[in-house]
């Protein structure tokens, strides 16, 4: 009987002591944490999610997966613009609180006009003076707003939430301001990917050019670098260069838009320029069936105004306008990344001419 109520004294204390230390534990992490002046992120490889939002409504939240950062939960995130935000959350320093004359002007803009930053990390629940660490879970453990530029554009008033004392921030030995990094528009955190497949992943690609159907194939994987063409006009199977085929397949690794207007041009302008019969449709599939296609449109411009060759004309002939992920955004992309992968079927079949500025030489067989 006194060997179980030792055991319970034991235990008794010890659920104490684990309180206690738990109590003193989160006032010191609020202490530490709570500090007014306090933005700058030790630890970015900690960092699960970071939530950004505007007064605008614009919402980004970007979470730390396996395979990278996503965005808002359905989209790749540029892995550049994470990993620059990230460097400026480690990096950024407090240079000085805003003067008691224009501090109560500035926070009325921070309130108005500034982005919400939330970071969320992976830290103990315990921190025994950063040398006894337990009990690891996902906490928010930064809350501030980013706002405009200081007037001589060498620091950005910042504000933590809760906090009565707005700063102003920088990166020792850069020369600028730093809001930008932390937009809310989901458009700048899109990764500018449209395919990326590894060539021995690819079942089939498909390409049908509206303004010439002879042209239109289809390529099939059917073994080991071996491959079925397919005039899609009349279903005809054709003889292809192999080494033509292989350099067509292997292109689709990594293939980027420019510029996404899904959101920033007039939704009237797109369902114009959609509405216009399309130049390209590709469609590549990859061997678990899943599919990722892109529809091209011409881009027009102005008379009068030169492309990068210096020749006039109506159409643009070094960037085009596409549709991508089955339909839902609309991008800018350029003919000279692109140019590799849309050769009509007579590129690729066996004995094509290879063409030459001069002129041609027939590929002997």
């Amino acid at each position: 009987m006194k060997k179980n109520n030792r055991i319970t004294i034991i235990i008794a204390a010890l659920l104490v002591v684990i309180a206690g230390l738990l109590i003193w534990n989160n006032r010191y992490l609020s202490t530490i944490q709570g500090e007014s002046s306090d933005f700058q992120v030790w630890d970015t490889a900690s960092v699960t999610k970071v939530y950004l939002a505007d007064r605008k409504n614009q919402e980004s939240l970007l979470e730390r997966q396996e395979q990278g950062w996503t965005l808002n939960g359905d989209y790749k995130a540029h892995s550049k613009q994470v990993q620059n935000l990230l460097t400026t959350l480690y990096k950024i320093r407090v240079k000085m609180p805003v003067s008691v004359a224009s501090h109560d002007n500035i926070v009325k803009q921070l309130a108005s006009q500034s982005t919400k930053v939330e970071v969320y990390q992976i830290v103990p629940s315990i921190n025994l003076f950063d040398k006894i660490k337990l009990f690891y879970r996902e906490k928010r453990t930064k809350v501030f707003y980013v706002g405009d530029a200081t007037m001589d554009s060498s620091g950005t008033f910042m504000l933590k939430e809760g906090a009565d004392k707005a700063y102003i921030v920088y990166i020792p030995s850069f020369r600028g301001f730093i809001t930008t990094r932390f937009t809310a528009n989901p458009d700048d955190w899109r990764d500018h990917t449209i395919f990326h497949e590894n060539m021995a992943d690819i079942q089939s690609v498909e390409i049908d050019f509206n303004e010439d159907p002879e042209g239109s194939f289809r390529i099939d994987n059917i073994g080991k670098h071996q491959y079925k063409l397919t005039r899609l006009s009349d279903n005809q199977e054709l003889p292809y260069d192999t080494l033509k085929v292989i350099n067509l397949m292997s292109s689709f690794n990594d293939l980027r838009f420019e510029a996404l207007f899904t959101n920033s041009m007039e939704q009237e302008r797109i369902d114009s320029i959609t509405g216009s019969p399309f130049v390209h449709y590709v469609v590549v599939t990859d061997k678990d069936g899943n599919k990722q296609d892109m529809k091209t449109f011409k881009k027009l411009v102005l008379n009068g105004v030169t492309d990068m060759g210096g020749e006039l004309g109506d159409v643009d002939r070094d960037r085009m306008y596409a549709l991508i992920e089955g339909g839902k955004d609309f991008v800018l992309i350029q003919n000279y990344v692109f140019d590799k992968v849309l050769h009509d079927v007579r590129y690729f079949e066996a004995g094509h001419p290879i063409q030459f500025e001069m002129g041609t030489i027939e590929v002997l067989e």
